[in-house]
């Protein structure tokens, strides 16, 4: 194998749980090129990764309905790029239409997809040459692993390699450089089932300037905004950040002594930057979908239940138990 294209498009958290596939593919054939075709809000974290050579940005947004030229320009280009090289293989790991088209595009051998009954939508089957073998019984950041080691010819080895570096150049707010400790409490998410409620952030965060942590609550929507404020209203200290980009929050990971947070990407980055990080589930299950397996991640909570305060205090003493021990001191 000279050189690959993996296919993962969104969402961040998905994209940031693939990266490990691309030290695997370093490992088992040294010399190989690695490409990626990822959507133009997902590329940032990517372009970390110094083992990709060229992040395809494909403006998937900008195919459903374009409105200027400009849109038309940069399809076209996304295309262009996408068709430059002739790659050995084409792994899609997402597994639905948008993926499939650009695996289709590739300029490739062999485009290896996953059966029927594992596609995210049934109609990207048209694009596949090889097919993965059946989905493995295992979280779905590893299943992804395996899926493209069957179709390659190798084994994963070892525990997840993530392989990106914050960025060091970004603009940050005196919050974040002003040298204090500080976590931040990621409390939004795109599905409000996933949602934590804001009486339990509030508690949380009190907890935790009470041990001396400065607390920060980003967020990225107006919605977002007034949820941030809100949790901040409760728990007096508590700083809600300015609006940040991507490349601002991945920064501003790379900087936190802790990261708590529900199913949302930017606490799998967080874990991806080897920050300690706790994931709270609320809806969603964290043995397929959580962060874990390593002693700085930690994953709460089943479908259908909240987890308590306590809960997440006693995940934070063990992902940090520099934490457990101030809180045994402050509560004796």
């Amino acid at each position: 194998m000279k050189r690959i294209l993996i296919v993962k498009v969104t969402s961040l958290g998905d994209v940031v749980q693939t990266l490990p596939v691309v030290a695997d593919l370093h490992r088992a054939f040294p010399g190989v090129t690695v490409d990626w075709a990822v959507d133009e809000s997902c590329a940032e974290v990517v372009r970390w990764h110094p083992g990709v050579s060229a992040v395809l940005c494909a403006p998937l947004r900008r195919f459903k309905k374009l409105r200027n030229a400009g849109d038309l320009k940069a399809i076209s280009a996304s295309i262009g790029a996408l068709r430059a090289h002739r790659y050995d293989a084409v792994i899609d790991l997402h597994g639905v239409y948008k993926s499939a088209i650009i695996s289709a595009l590739a300029r490739a051998a062999r485009r290896v997809g996953y059966q029927t009954q594992d596609l995210g939508e049934t109609g990207a089957r048209f694009a596949y040459s090889h097919r993965f073998g059946p989905r493995p019984d295992c979280d779905a950041w590893h299943g992804m692993r395996v899926s493209a080691g069957e179709a390659l010819g190798y084994v994963p080895e070892g525990v997840a390699t993530y392989g990106i570096v914050a960025p060091q150049d970004a603009s940050l707010p005196a919050a974040v450089t002003d040298g204090a400790p500080f976590m931040l409490l990621f409390h939004a998410t795109s599905n409000p089932d996933k949602k934590w409620p804001a009486d339990h952030w509030a508690a949380l965060a009190t907890q935790m300037m009470a041990r001396g942590v400065r607390v920060l609550v980003p967020w990225g929507s107006a919605a977002e905004h007034d949820d941030a404020q809100d949790i901040a209203a409760r728990a007096p200290g508590a700083i809600v950040l300015p609006a940040m980009t991507v490349r601002e929050l991945g920064a501003a990971l790379g900087r936190a002594a802790l990261v708590v947070g529900v199913d949302t990407g930017f606490v799998h980055m967080a874990h991806a930057l080897q920050r300690p990080a706790v994931m709270i589930f609320v809806a969603t299950s964290r043995h397929h979908c959580g962060i874990g397996g390593a002693p700085n991640a930690l994953s709460i909570g089943e479908p259908g239940t909240i987890p308590s305060v306590e809960q997440a205090l006693d995940a934070i003493d063990t992902v940090d138990p520099a934490y457990g021990a101030l809180r045994a001191r402050l509560t004796a």
